[in-house]
């Protein structure tokens, strides 16, 4: 037996107090009178014995009484050994959700968070001396009571998801049988059956749900923008999606966006719950340099999600690699300041410089050798994109053909009779292709297109941008990696096409360039995501693509005074950052390599966090279903009376009840003695007879 609150023993100084009163003979004497005394001796002796018979029974079940009313107030227990085998003999695993979510008012206008911790620490109030705890938000310490409230006064809301309580600490493990409590609200859209099914059947755990306040809450949920080649000092058209993730309307909550420290626009919205709208604002970037924007959102009480973060900047000169014997591109992309362009002869390319290239034009190779096939199918794996002009000698055609298998195009069939080309007209493209968006105008009159002699052609797993007027493919667009191949399917020499010298060839090639570009990092990041990739500076990227690795401590991610080293990868002039777990704030986040800044990184909290529909306790008890009798749903009530019922009735069998019955059983068995338990005197007979 064990005692929940043994210092109520000390109610055990009470016994004096019948003991006393016993010694002390505290009655008031009785006067009898009698005609004869003769044998007055004989009866006195007879009623002292019965009398001291009678005060020693009263005596013995008051001291009874009091011992056991005493008992009761210690709250005495029985822990059945079953339990206490799967208790290991440590105690209690305790997770308070700790998320943004939390922060939403409930009972008294205090915080979820509050009553979370409230009665997470209501747990040490009901257990017995010595009982010991973990908190898993603050490591796999076991803690004795003082050390774990302490902990938990030190929690503070962080910027990662509730379901941080990772999946090792969910699964079952035959050397860890301790009730786990989780302390949430239980949001929806993070808790499912999947997440219950990993405490697997084993394991005890009690899930005790905090109910917040019916409110509206509106959040950015996405930006975006129509075109991702930002220039400078022109308009640049932003979308952002907002959403109500609460349960009531959100009317007239203004918006404001920030460019830097300018305001750049305001607006108002109303939104439903469960509800998106979408609203539209341009802006402009003044120069190259990286700019830092917010979206500002006006409403209450929810307002950990009220700035969104993100970055904008002008985008950089595309990098066009033309590889060939003479180059057909060059004034092309020459003349214009939005173009990095280069020519190389075949045998002179440099690798390093190529697999960073937004986008490599192959111009009449005769043969494509391996070394560069490999560095083609590098530039598509970043998402960059190769433009083949295939050639009309036959001497390459294997060559070809390798690199259209590793390219993922398959293969294709080259034209017998390429020696007399017979020029065939290119069909007039449809308004309805988004390669051709915004290229055409009106048209008065139908244009002359220009004219090709196909030397190879292909099977329809692509797309087709331009086609012959006999419905043969002319150039084709594939998916390869993250990136896209064209193919024309005629040279661009003259003999086989007057393509370059026509009107279409400028915003062809234009339009492959700028979808080729691809911007170096997104405008925003999630703190939930796992893992980021950023392209290196050209020449950083050149080093590590021939082999110059650098420090696992090169990059850091720097937010004031705060700096984190996260894991990183360099591989293909591209840098993979794992998002550090204790970087848990939003906002914006400088990467440094060696005291240098890099760029800078916008962060916001996991949009899952502002949606705040909640499992009531009735609907965890469904979600948990009659397949799970490990697992319980406790409702914590005003400071723990549900949990103290809990561990009173589940965690140990009480036996308090029985000590107050023998305690009233003794104050009854006093209240007969005192009532009926006076003697009759009866005289000598041979006193009597004389």
């Amino acid at each position: 037996m064990q005692l929940l609150y043994p210092w109520f023993l000390v109610g055990l100084v009470a016994v004096a107090i019948p003991v006393v009163i016993h010694l002390l003979q505290l009655r008031r004497p009785l006067r009898f009178l009698f005609t004869n005394i003769a044998f007055i001796r004989e009866v006195d002796l007879i009623t002292t014995r019965h009398r001291q018979l009678q005060e020693l029974l009263i005596l013995v079940v008051r001291v009874l009484a009091v011992v056991t009313l005493v008992i009761v107030f210690c709250q005495p227990f029985f822990r059945p050994r079953e339990k206490d085998s799967r208790m290991s003999g440590l105690g209690s695993r305790v997770f308070v959700d700790d998320s943004y979510s939390m922060q939403l008012s409930g009972v008294a206008k205090r915080s979820l968070f509050e009553q979370a911790v409230e009665q997470a620490g209501s747990l040490a109030e009901h257990v017995p001396v010595g009982e010991r705890f973990n908190l898993i938000n603050s490591g796999s310490a076991w803690l004795a009571s003082a050390a774990y409230q302490a902990k938990l006064r030190e929690l503070m809301l962080k910027g990662h998801a509730a379901y941080a309580l990772n999946k090792g600490e969910r699964t079952e493990r035959d050397e860890d049988r301790n009730t786990l409590y989780v302390f949430s609200d239980f949001q929806k859209e993070q808790y499912n059956a999947d997440w219950l099914n990993e405490f697997g059947t084993k394991r005890s755990v009690v899930l005790v749900p905090v109910a917040g306040s019916a409110v509206g809450n509106m959040y950015v949920d996405s930006t975006w923008l129509d075109d991702t080649f930002v220039r400078v000092r022109t308009n640049t058209t932003l979308h952002i999606r907002l959403r109500n993730g609460g349960s009531v309307e959100v009317r007239d909550c203004p918006v404001k966006v920030f460019m830097g420290a300018r305001q750049a626009a305001a607006f108002r919205v109303t939104v439903e719950p469960g509800q998106s709208v979408s609203s539209v604002v341009q802006l402009q970037v003044d120069d190259t340099s990286l700019m830092e924007g917010r979206v500002v959102t006006g409403d209450a009480p929810v307002t950990f999600d009220n700035s969104y973060y993100f970055t904008l900047q002008a985008a950089a000169a595309v990098r066009v690699l033309e590889v060939g014997n003479e180059p057909a591109a060059q004034q092309l992309y020459g003349n214009e300041p939005l173009f990095a362009y280069s020519f190389v002869q075949p045998q002179r390319v440099d690798y390093g410089v190529l697999r960073l290239a937004n986008m490599v034009l192959l111009n009449e190779l005769t043969v494509v050798d391996a070394a560069l096939r490999a560095g083609l199918q590098a530039v598509l794996k970043r998402g960059g994109t190769v433009v083949v002009v295939p050639s009309s000698q036959s001497t390459g055609h294997d060559s070809y053909q390798r690199l259209f298998r590793d390219l993922g195009l398959g293969a294709v069939q080259w034209e017998a009779n390429v020696a007399t080309p017979e020029l065939r007209e290119v069909a007039m493209p449809t308004g309805r292709e988004p390669f051709f968006r915004d290229v055409f105008g009106a048209q008065q009159r139908p244009p002359t297109m220009p004219r090709v002699a196909p030397v190879l052609r292909w099977a329809r797993t692509g797309t087709d941008i331009l086609r012959l007027r006999d419905g043969e493919s002319y150039l084709a667009s594939f998916a390869s990696g993250r990136g896209k191949v064209y193919v024309f399917s005629a040279p661009f020499s003259k003999a086989y096409s007057d393509f370059v010298a026509h009107a279409l060839f400028v915003p062809v090639l234009y339009r492959m360039a700028m979808l080729s570009f691809r911007n170096e990092q997104q405008p925003a990041y999630r703190l939930s995501q796992g893992a980021i990739v950023l392209t290196l500076p050209q020449k950083a990227g050149a080093a590590a693509a021939n082999g110059e690795q650098p420090d696992k401590a090169d990059f850091r991610l720097v937010r004031d005074s705060l700096t984190l080293i996260p894991a990183q990868r360099v591989r293909d002039g591209e840098v993979r950052l794992e998002v550090p777990g204790s970087m848990d704030a939003p906002g914006f986040y400088q990467v440094q390599r060696r005291g240098q800044v890099m760029t800078t990184l916008a962060f916001n909290a996991d949009k899952r966090e502002s949606e705040l529909a909640a499992y009531s306790a009735a609907e965890l008890r469904k979600l948990i279903g009659p397949n799970r009798p490990n697992i319980e749903v406790i409702e914590g009530g005003p400071n723990g009376e549900g949990l103290a019922a809990l561990q009173a009735n589940e965690t140990r069998r009480p036996l308090w009840r029985y000590f107050l019955a023998v305690a009233l059983a003794a104050l009854l068995a006093e209240a007969l003695l005192v009532r009926f338990g006076h003697g009759r005197a009866v005289p000598n007979q041979a006193a009597l007879t004389t």
